[in-house]
């Protein structure tokens, strides 16, 4: 099938059906050859972080909007616009080869409508750009309520800053598993494969590579030497500092690298317990605690109800990854800032506030909750365990590490600081 049709599919499957692309791109993608799926990934990530502004130069050069069921030639076009301006294909080669995606797609009658368009935007691409330029939404490409708000949070010229790393590609983190090797033995490994990897401070598992690859190409990825995770949410293992025989709950765990982490670096544990919502993302935090060869008590549940799944004992420490509008990670899944909407940050706000209240009764007397999440919005972070501490009496904030000599009680992560996701922690004692 032709490529380009297949990314207007998924496309089309993510801003117009509301599905994540991480479930939609990987489920296309297996019948293709490696070529094409690096293609279809290149195609679909660009697309998404440019929409605002091919949505306008597309509605700038035709007359009518495509509509219901040739809702799917829009985001050809789409993808046809984002080679001719973002990608090294030569014009020729992306104009025909997106045409054509028109007969993939069975719509054959409209290549000529495709192929105009196409062909007005090579030539009135620059005005179109200056005239996209003069809006933010369009400059960043951010929906309006997300710029307002980080706009209101870190101010225009840091907003704008935060907004140009969101439309950057990540880079590959990992997560060397002390148990196997250490940092710099790992580095060695990769070394000897030509593999380029950097460490970062604070951090003795964390490498980040040069160039990302497939995860089987990496030494001992299978036998659970290594595992790839941000070096943002690795922090969340070392914040906790897990003691032995201790009793920990992991809240919102799946995928599990959290979960998986905290039994590396603390494999003397007295129980670990993971619990989620989803119970299809549970199998990742399965799948995880198999392929490292670790044990865990995971639990399908509610994280706001615990009494419905949890009569056992209080915890010893509590991590709350909370669930979130994810606008931290928004260069990883540049989906995100087309499926979130305004609405939804005051539903996720009264949630978080649900859950921690709920956690904290399930935690001990002198217990640790540290409270987490992938947001950078301030409504979900330090302003949600402000309105927390002053409701709860028996609640006060700790340094985030007894390793590091400072007394952060609390740490905003933006995009691409120290090349990470942006990322929020916070640690919460609870009095004797």
């Amino acid at each position: 099938m032709n490529v380009r049709a297949i990314a207007a599919k998924v496309l089309n499957q993510v801003v117009e059906k509301g599905q994540s692309l991480s479930q939609a791109l990987p489920a296309i993608q297996q019948e293709l050859t490696p070529k094409d799926k690096a293609l279809v990934q290149m195609l679909c990530y660009g697309v998404l972080r440019t929409l605002p502004r091919l949505d306008f130069f597309c509605r700038s050069l035709m007359k009518k909007p495509l509509t219901g069921k040739q809702r799917d030639l829009h985001f050809l076009i789409l993808v046809g616009m984002y080679q001719l301006l973002y990608t090294r294909i030569p014009s020729h080669a992306a104009v025909g080869e997106t045409v054509n995606g028109a007969k993939a797609l069975k719509k054959p009658a409209l290549k000529g409508m495709i192929n105009g368009v196409l062909r007005s935007f090579l030539r009135e691409q620059e005005a179109l750009i200056e005239q996209a330029d003069q809006q933010p939404a369009l400059l960043y490409c951010h929906p309006s309520w997300l710029v307002k708000r980080l706009q209101a949070a870190y101010g225009e010229e840091k907003a704008a800053e935060i907004m140009t790393e969101n439309n950057q590609q990540a880079p590959m983190w990992l997560r060397v598993n002390a148990r196997f090797n250490d940092r710099e033995q790992y580095l060695a490994l990769l070394t000897e494969q030509d593999k380029q990897a950097e460490g970062t401070d604070n951090n003795d598992n964390a490498l980040c590579l040069e160039s990302a690859c497939d995860v089987y190409q990496l030494p001992g990825f299978e036998q659970g030497w290594v595992s790839v995770q941000d070096g943002a949410a690795q922090l969340a293992a070392h914040y906790l500092e897990a003691q032995p025989n201790e009793l920990i709950l992991d809240a919102c765990s799946a995928p599990g690298g959290k979960t998986v982490h905290t039994l590396e670096l603390q494999p003397e544990l007295k129980q670990m317990v993971a619990v989620d919502f989803d119970e299809k993302r549970l199998l990742r935090v399965q799948e995880n605690l198999d392929r490292l060869n670790l044990q865990a008590t995971v639990i399908h549940g509610d994280a706001s109800k615990p009494d419905e799944w949890w009569s056992g004992e209080q915890f010893d420490r509590i991590l709350c990854d909370a669930p979130c509008s994810a606008t931290g990670v928004i260069r990883r899944h540049p989906d995100i800032r087309w499926l979130r909407r305004d609405s939804d940050i005051n539903e996720l706000v009264s949630l978080q506030q649900d859950i921690l209240q709920a956690l904290w009764k399930k935690l001990k007397p002198g217990g640790v909750l540290l409270y987490a999440t992938c947001s950078i919005l301030p409504d979900e972070n330090d302003l949600q365990v402000e309105r927390f501490l002053a409701s709860t009496s028996d609640a006060s904030l700790i340094p985030l590490s007894s390793k590091i000599s400072d007394t952060v009680c609390q740490r905003q992560i933006l995009p691409n600081e120290q090349k990470m996701d942006g990322f929020y922690y916070a640690k919460l004692q609870k009095a004797l």
